[in-house]
């Protein structure tokens, strides 16, 4: 049995002690880190000033006296280090810079070599620049991939539109009129009244595969162009919801490829169908600019507007995000600027050179 004697504190008690011992022995680490994440120019002066400081004591502690020609020596000792070491340490700040330009998104940011680093630092920038090079690479891969995907999607629709448009909606039409010339010979009212009925069934699915045909895909789009497509969504869209949508597009429109013309479209089809859905506007504004090396689309409604970021915590914006990731292939922007009560204004910008090496849709616009 153990000689040892101990006092049995209460359970309490002793998870009081534990916690204050926890804080204290976090707190301490703490303080140390906190003192050794300072620069490591400040690391470097402090320590020299350390040592200058400690030979002062000693000189005035053997009765030598502290000339003024001393302390000018003294710091101008302190300067000339600072400066070498701001010099010694220029190639780290350099990774460090081209690291900050990632973060915030300049995946095109590399380190350049410099000449005041030595071998260590260089190897570092080497492996930090291949590293780069490999993200760049399998970033261009992931989103070719996901250009071929809403290419695919793209083809898709427009098989599916011309299946509806030009097969189900013309046989549709083909039976309108047949209902009505059975309707017109019919002798039995009863059954006249019935082939009315079933005729204007008719027209109307009919009208409504027209309808899907063109929210699948719009035909003007790659008939005409993206300025032809504008004119006719904001045209529907006041005949639907009998708000104003009026637009306001350029003489001509060069360097509109079937990329860019698709992206602006689907944007400018969200941001109608939102601010009727949400915003109860009483007019919707569109506004196209090709200006030299980008295209500029503006949709602006004057409804209730919202809270952008409250909506992004709640619901996710679901359709921006959409509109943001398929612009974000093409090296596109979206910008969503509303506020509570202030109206909504979208804007997609494409720089045109992002999709250079398509054919221009030209004639067709």
């Amino acid at each position: 049995m153990s000689t040892a004697s101990y006092i049995k504190l209460p359970a309490p008690m002793t998870v009081t002690l534990r916690r204050a011992d926890r804080r204290a022995s976090a707190s301490r680490p703490n303080i140390q880190l906190a003192a050794l994440r300072v620069p490591l120019a400040a690391k470097l002066v402090g320590a020299n000033l350390a040592v200058i400081a400690l030979l002062m004591t000693a000189w005035v502690a053997t009765g030598r006296h502290v000339g003024g020609l001393v302390w000018v020596a003294a710091a101008g000792a302190v300067v000339l280090h600072l400066v070498l070491s701001m010099l010694a340490l220029r190639p780290i700040r350099d990774l460090e810079d081209a690291a900050a330009r990632v973060w915030n998104g300049d995946f095109g940011a590399r380190v350049d070599r410099s000449a005041l680093a030595d071998d260590d630092v260089l190897r570092v920038g080497t492996m930090f620049n291949l590293l780069l090079d490999g993200l760049a690479a399998d970033r261009m891969r992931m989103r070719k991939l996901a250009a071929e995907v809403i290419a695919t999607g793209d083809r898709d629709r427009a098989e599916l539109a011309y299946e509806l448009h030009d097969n189900a909606a013309q046989q549709g039409a083909a039976l309108v009129l047949e209902l009505s010339a059975a309707a017109r010979d019919c002798t039995d009212p009863a059954l006249a009244e019935r082939l009315a009925g079933a005729r204007d069934m008719a027209a109307e699915l009919t009208a409504q595969m027209r309808d899907l045909a063109q929210n699948v895909h719009p035909r003007v789009l790659d008939d005409l162009g993206l300025s032809a497509a504008l004119r006719k969504l904001a045209r529907d869209a006041s005949n639907r919801s009998g708000v104003m949508v009026d637009v306001q597009l350029p003489q001509a429109t060069p360097g509109i490829t079937a990329s860019v013309a698709s992206a602006l479209y689907r944007v400018a089809e969200e941001a109608v169908r939102n601010a009727l859905r949400h915003a109860s506007p009483r007019s919707i504004h569109i506004t196209l600019d090709v200006d030299g090396p980008q295209a500029r689309l503006e949709i602006r409604d004057d409804g209730a507007g919202f809270d952008l970021q409250a909506a992004e915590r709640e619901h996710g914006v679901g359709g921006v995000r959409l509109m943001h990731d398929r612009l974000a292939l093409l090296d596109g922007r979206l910008d969503v600027r509303t506020a509570p009560k202030s109206g909504t204004a979208v804007i997609a910008t494409i720089p045109l050179a992002a999709a250079a090496s398509e054919t221009p849709i030209g004639v067709r616009q």
